[in-house]
């Protein structure tokens, strides 16, 4: 049995928003855009795959 030490991304994006949640109401919707904007950020600079590979 092999063991993955890579840590897991979706483990970082659970654990902001559990940070977020735990945060005041009013400061909820800044954060969840800070997070949005940051989870943006990376799809626009992630490789581009193609659609159509007929």
């Amino acid at each position: 049995m092999s063991e993955n030490t890579e840590p897991d991304p979706a483990d970082g994006l659970w654990s902001r928003l559990r940070l977020i949640e735990g945060q005041p109401l009013d400061s909820r919707a800044a954060a969840y855009q800070a997070l949005h904007d940051d989870l943006a950020r990376r799809l626009e600079s992630a490789p581009k795959i193609a659609a159509d590979r007929g």
